[in-house]
């Protein structure tokens, strides 16, 4: 019997800061169990630097990562769709389970204001990755 391995989209404006570390944290925590993607509606140039910063202080790597532009096919092809303030931007489609997650933007903010915004991310993939039934790794 094939397991059908779950997908989670998570989608801000900018794709630089809160969508990136919620993807790097199921990156993580899922061991791979999990198809990850992450986009902006207007994506930024670059990964926010302090959240990169953030991240890698709990072992997490988003050096390499890109700001995408958020796309239908992307939202089509998830099983869960997270939205972090963007609003209305998001295309709709039956089947795909919504979740808004309010969080506060780190996008100018210094490294002692995103360590939270951070920690409330991880709580919140944990929680997701729970009702997925996918088991949480130590990255």
């Amino acid at each position: 019997m094939t397991t059908r391995t779950p997908s989670v989209l998570f989608v801000c404006v900018h794709n630089a800061g809160r969508s990136q570390m919620a993807a790097g944290f199921v990156r993580a925590l899922s061991g791979g169990a999990v198809e990850v993607r992450s986009a902006g509606s207007l994506p930024a140039e670059r990964v926010n630097p302090v959240a990169v910063e953030a991240m890698r202080e709990v072992g997490v790597d988003l050096a390499g990562e890109q700001p995408k532009v958020l796309t239908a096919e992307a939202v089509e092809a998830s099983d869960v769709v997270v939205t972090m303030g963007c609003g209305d931007v998001c295309p709709f489609y039956p089947g795909v389970r919504y979740e808004d997650w309010v969080l506060d933007d780190p996008a100018g903010q210094g490294i002692d204001a995103v360590r939270p915004i951070r920690d409330a991310i991880r709580a919140r993939v944990v929680a997701l990755l729970a009702s997925l039934e996918v088991p949480v790794r130590t990255p």
